[in-house]
């Protein structure tokens, strides 16, 4: 019996910056994906998730994406990486056990993924395969058989995050390193349930005039400018190009300075810098929306929370606040009264993905 697990992983500053090649600060969650499972004798793959009442029974010889059972293909894309890659593996039995809340924002599909990546390892003699190497076949796996052109952010989150501290991840050189957590401080996600359409539209224009402006300023990537040199050269971009781009670069300079506020432990500096990336999704990158931005005024209004934004790729879903332990309570109960049917969890930076 082999069991792996991966977590999830949440975003605290870095907004819509990993595409532009810039750097993005996040910590993986106490809650993640849990694969159970054998070696079996043949070449069959059987995969129950009884969370979803639901199985999947296939083979080796027939892989491919599955068009019903959708959900199997963040496991089956990451059995074919391992084959594009020439790393044998075989049948298994496998049972999916998961502990992270649908919808919040998250990226439990990542940490199926990441999960899956470390058991055939384990499983197939393959423990000499470098955690960056198992980050690159999750997200080659949710391209090619999801269908989502995803970054790297999520994987490498759920693999190299450290208990009671933040991952910093260069989206460049894929180079990470951890920055310490003070003590006493606790994450609140607050999910507000609210799913706006019209999201992969939105997020599409907003990564094009991303690339617009790069192109326009000669640059290979907006992390090639930063916001004084910005400022400047504002009037060779257009209105859309010069908001957008403002933000990511702001994003990117943030992450940088929160870098140093967590070095020196000044969590109330850092917090700052949380409302100021929600500020800026609002009036720059426009992809808050009016539930989100009621949750942050309710939690900047609260004594003890240090910080609050929009997490992941925004247009709903969730925010992820910075809050003085002990004063978790009277955050989450602010928060709900904001926003009805908004669903908070308390979580603190953990371990990455691991053989149990």
């Amino acid at each position: 019996m082999i069991q792996s697990y991966a977590p999830g992983r949440a975003e605290l500053l870095g907004n819509h910056t990993d595409y532009n090649d810039g750097l993005v600060l996040a910590i993986a969650v106490d809650r993640g994906v849990t694969l159970t499972g054998t070696v079996r004798s043949d070449d069959a793959l059987f995969i129950a998730a009884p969370e979803m009442g639901d199985a999947y029974e296939g083979s080796l010889a027939a892989l491919a994406p599955e068009g019903e059972k959708t959900w199997a293909n963040y496991l089956l894309g990451v059995v074919a990486q391992f084959q594009k890659r020439g790393l044998a593996v075989g049948g298994v039995d496998l049972r999916i056990e998961s502990d992270l809340p649908p919808g919040a924002g998250l990226s439990s599909s990542a940490a199926l993924e990441t999960s899956t990546a470390f058991f055939l390892a384990h499983a197939f003699g393959h423990d000499a395969l470098t955690l960056l190497e198992r980050a690159k076949i999750g997200q080659a796996a949710e391209h090619q058989y999801v269908g989502v052109k995803c970054g790297l952010l999520d994987q490498i989150a759920s693999i190299f995050s450290k208990a009671g501290q933040t991952t910093v991840i260069d989206c460049r050189s894929f180079e990470v390193r951890n920055a310490p957590l003070a003590p006493g401080v606790s994450f609140v996600i607050a999910n507000s349930g609210v799913k706006h359409a019209l999201v992969a539209g939105e997020y599409n224009e907003r990564r094009e005039a991303c690339e617009e402006a790069a192109r326009t300023l000669g640059l290979k990537a907006l992390r090639d400018i930063d916001p004084e040199t910005l400022e400047k050269r504002a009037g060779e971009l257009s209105p859309s190009a010069l908001k957008r781009a403002r933000h990511v670069v702001g994003e990117i300079d943030r992450v940088a300075r929160g870098t140093a506020f967590l070095e020196a432990g000044d969590m109330a500096a850092f917090g700052r810098l949380m409302f100021a990336s929600h500020e800026s999704s609002i009036v720059n990158f426009e992809n808050s929306c009016p539930e989100l931005d009621a949750l942050v005024a309710a939690a900047k209004r609260v004594e003890g929370c240090h910080g609050a934004r929009l997490s992941g790729g925004g247009f709903g879903g969730a925010t992820i606040n910075l809050v003085a332990a002990g004063r978790e309570e009277a955050l989450i109960q602010a928060l709900e009264a904001a926003v009805p049917g908004t669903k908070c969890l308390v979580t603190k930076a953990a371990d990455g993905a691991r053989i149990l």
